[in-house]
């Protein structure tokens, strides 16, 4: 299988993106939009944090009960007329998409947005099977333009600007959109889509949930593209990772309430489809086979680790909507499939940590991400979780470990500390201006693209002594 090519660090990368006042712009626009929206959202419903606690306790029953789930999830997906397949990792994941529709002589492929198939590389697997592949979903779409690979797991293509979108559909519609307004160029993609619906041979999807006690699969989406995907090929092919089951679709309405709220801050989207089998006699319409791949990739191996409680992940976008560091950098920059906090946390899992070991480090602990996630999963626990394994395996830089070596020489011997605090803030002075410093040595990483705080005059632990001084007088 042909792969991209190998890509730069992730501090050039990071540092190509913090350079691009454009990339920021697209950013802020969506980011601050999904932000204010699920916040009115949230306060809308003050039921929030009890259906919080409610889905992440379905979850967590899920992932204690896996086993269990998935056997009643092939046993009843078999039953409504599905051909269940299972694959252990990314390659094998490939190898059956592939075969079914060679076997079915495809040429043209529609697929609905799904991380999942990126996760296991399903756009490249395609093209070097010789088979044409569509996207459907409008953001997909424009990034299929573009080349590139999707910057947000809800927004793909939310790195691109409304001109930049324009000038896609300028040189790729046949004929080009008349004009750059919004209406105008969703009307020449839905043009430009509609013979690809209609004539493919195959629709693939992704499932948001995986129904076990029907053995349905539920799709999620507010553009329809899914239903049109799914519906008129003949063969539907849906590839799900192993911990998208929920017991039941009672259970699966109770995540939609949260799902929904935080991705987009509505509280249903405008279309929610279980897809329960292929076409039976009497339907109107509806594939004639229906073949639903189930991806363990690494999943398997979280649930006996540290990093479990990201299986509760369902995939909302919230935590990137909110990180102050994905905000200034975009997806792109974390080279993996999942960008933002749950990126960081899950690239390790699926590519391996010792290229991946900066992405946990990319990270200010705020813990923004934590706060908003819909079936709180304690992501800076995980992510501090990999930056200590990192340090087991000795794949920090040299220069790093010799620095916090330094740092910790000098927190075990308090007067050295305070002593080396008063050396360096008359250092520190002297870089200021304004308030600010512009440039530090061994800082430019910082500097390069923001200011820091111009220090106080006097220490920490001087201003605390004074601070208790006062108590005391006061008392």
């Amino acid at each position: 299988m042909s792969h991209p090519k190998p890509q730069p660090s992730f501090k050039a990368r990071a540092g190509a993106a913090l350079a691009d006042p454009t990339l920021k712009l697209a950013i802020d626009r969506t980011t601050g939009t999904a932000e204010r929206k699920r916040a009115a959202a949230v306060a809308a419903f003050p039921e929030f944090d009890a259906a919080r606690a409610r889905g992440k306790a379905i979850k967590d029953h899920v992932i204690a009960h896996l086993d269990h789930y998935l056997e009643t999830f092939e046993r009843n997906a078999i039953a409504s007329g599905a051909k269940v397949h299972w694959a252990a990792d990314d390659a094998e994941a490939r190898a059956i998409v592939t075969r079914i529709c060679l076997d079915a002589k495809a040429r043209l492929v529609t697929r609905a947005k799904s991380m999942l198939g990126e996760e296991i590389g399903l756009p490249h697997a395609l093209a070097d099977a010789g088979i044409e592949r569509v996207e459907t979903d409008l953001a997909e779409h424009i990034i299929q333009l573009a080349g590139e690979a999707p910057s947000h797991i809800i927004w793909p293509a939310m790195h691109r600007t409304r001109e930049q979108v324009a000038e896609l559909f300028k040189a790729g519609h046949h004929p080009p959109p008349t004009a750059d307004d919004p209406a105008t160029m969703v009307q020449s993609a839905r043009r430009e889509l509609r013979a690809k619906f209609l004539g493919a041979d195959i629709g693939i999807s992704g499932a948001n949930f995986l129904v076990a006690d029907t053995g349905a699969t539920c799709t999620v989406t507010n553009e329809g593209n899914a239903e049109l995907t799914t519906t008129p090929p003949r063969i539907h092919i849906v590839t799900a990772g192993i911990e998208k089951l929920v017991p039941s679709t009672a259970h699966a309405f109770a995540l939609l309430r949260l799902l929904v709220r935080s991705a987009t801050g509505g509280e249903l989207t405008q279309y929610t489809t279980f897809h329960c089998g292929p076409k039976r006699p009497g339907d109107a319409d509806g594939p004639e086979e229906m073949h639903i791949v189930l991806v363990d990739n690494g999943r398997s191996r979280m649930l006996g680790d540290e990093f479990r409680e990201m299986l509760r992940c369902i995939r909302c976008g919230a935590c990137m909507n909110h990180c102050v560091v994905y905000r200034q950098i975009g997806g792109h920059a974390y080279g993996g499939t999942y960008p933002g906090p749950m990126g960081a946390v899950l690239t390790p899992v699926l590519d391996g940590l010792a290229g991946s070991r900066d992405l946990p480090h990319a990270c200010t602990m705020n813990g923004r991400c934590a706060e908003v996630c819909p079936v709180g999963i304690p992501i800076p626990t995980l992510l501090r979780a990999w930056r200590v394994r990192s340090w087991r395996e000795g794949l920090e830089p040299g220069v790093m470990r010799a620095g916090i070596g330094i740092w910790a020489m000098l927190a075990r011997r308090p007067a050295l500390y305070r002593l080396a605090t008063r050396l360096a803030l008359p250092v520190l002075r002297l870089f200021g201006r304004r308030g600010w410093i512009g440039s530090l040595p061994l800082a430019g990483g910082w500097t390069a693209h923001r200011d820091l705080p111009h220090p106080p005059g006097r220490s920490f632990m001087d201003q605390y002594r004074d601070q208790q001084a006062k108590k005391g007088a006061g008392q």
